[in-house]
């Protein structure tokens, strides 16, 4: 609870800030923009962090598994190109094996991939992925099938030529009309169109629908055995994820004959890593980040300071007359303390505003989800206070140590 003494210096802080509003406000730009370049560094930093796990759910799925030849996180180049070396690909009969063997999977399914220039009308796409899959995949990356159907199991086991396009592959070829049912080539073989799957975007800068899927027997049918398969599982609820993943791998294990400490000859990569992953990445990018920003608010204290300073000397009548008056040096330096306070906290406030109005821009102009989070906003807040605490010590302590005799002697 305030006592009527400090509630009477808010009341003489407010009305001297209020009686130089250019000069306060000329002072306070230092702590606006301390204040909104933490809060902004803040939202892009957990923006980001958002905005790269929805990309990797929407491109793996949740609770999605998937086992390949190379494949893994946090990896040095040597030990990438041990891997490379040391682990064998994927091929049909241990995708069926782990499938047999994995009683906590809700689905396993396989892909394989290649890269494919297509050519139809006089129009081509470049480099578009041809993703040969079995008719399960549809469930186990969740996928959003916007119009026609997905793959079906009766066309996987018989190698029909049907396709699913992406958005990129449809606009290019078939915009303004209805792809379904038309016919796609792909190697000089014509594949009919049963589906198109919803656009998914990009991911920084690399686009999530410049490919098509095909049957997985197709595609061996088109590009032979060669490609390694990989091996995708669904775990039925999130707390059975780890118990699908380590049955899988053990499945897998047992298959190739590995015992012991022997080093897996495959790679795993789960949704739940990748995301541990971006959270460390942002985690780390906010530690090295955010102390830069709060130099600024730094800055403005140095600037508080100032004022603070010139303030105690344009008063310092005011001050004696105060201290002939009987008010104490207490009272005198919690004055000018409340003052460089409040002065620091409006600065807070303005700077969450104009932090508010550039998140919001940088929302509508790139596809940043910028995050305003409440920790940063008390953090700069905080931090703002007390930069003016602090500021306004010595500037206050000045104050309250002025001889009233000395101090009337000036012109008010």
């Amino acid at each position: 609870m305030f006592s009527s003494s400090n509630l009477e210096a808010l009341r003489i802080a407010l009305s001297s800030i209020l009686a130089h509003k250019l000069r306060s406000l000329l002072t306070l730009i230092g702590i606006i923009i301390g204040v909104a370049s933490v809060v902004v560094v803040g939202a892009s930093i957990s923006g980001l962090n958002s905005y790269v796990i929805e990309r990797v759910s929407k491109v793996l799925g949740v609770n999605h598994f998937m086992i390949s030849r190379t494949a893994g996180n946090n990896m040095t180049a040597e030990q990438w190109e041990r891997m490379d070396r040391r682990n064998r690909r994927i091929g049909w009969l241990e995708v069926e094996w782990v499938d047999a063997h994995c009683d906590n999977c809700a689905e396993v399914g396989a892909q394989a991939n290649q890269r494919l220039d297509i050519k139809q009308s006089g129009q081509e796409i470049l480099g578009t992925q041809i993703a040969g899959v079995t008719a399960n995949m549809v469930m186990i990356e969740d996928k959003t099938i916007e119009d026609g159907r997905f793959i079906l199991p009766y066309e996987v086991d018989h190698a029909m030529p049907v396709v699913v396009v992406g958005a990129d592959v449809r606009d290019k070829f078939y915009l303004g009309e209805d792809p379904i049912g038309k016919t796609l080539k792909l190697r000089g073989a014509d594949f009919r169109i049963v589906g198109t799957e919803a656009r998914r975007g990009s991911m920084f800068g690399q686009s999530l629908d410049n490919h098509v899927y095909i049957p997985i027997s197709s595609f061996r049918k088109m590009f032979g055995n060669g490609p390694s398969l990989q091996l995708h599982g669904l775990a039925p609820s999130e707390d059975r994820f780890q118990t699908a993943i380590d049955e899988a791998r053990v499945a897998l294990r047992t298959k190739r004959k590995l015992k012991g400490n022997t080093d897996d000859t495959f790679g795993l990569v789960n949704v739940g890593e990748v995301k541990g992953e971006v959270d460390g990445f942002t985690g780390a990018i906010a530690m090295v980040v955010t102390p830069i920003t709060l130099i600024s608010l730094v800055v403005g204290g140095i600037v508080v300071m100032n004022i603070m300073l010139v303030s105690v000397n344009e008063r310092t009548f005011e001050i004696g007359l105060r201290k002939a008056l009987g008010a104490r040096r207490r009272e005198i330096l919690v004055q000018f303390l409340i003052e460089s306070a409040v002065l620091c906290a409006i600065g807070g406030v303005m700077g969450l505003m104009l932090a508010s109005g550039l998140s919001s821009v940088i929302r509508a102009t790139t596809p940043i989800p910028m995050t305003i989070t409440a920790g940063y906003i008390l953090l700069s807040l905080m931090v703002s206070s007390v930069v003016g605490v602090v500021a306004g010590i010595y500037p206050a302590w000045r104050a309250s140590r002025l001889d009233p005799v000395i101090a009337l002697t000036r012109t008010a």
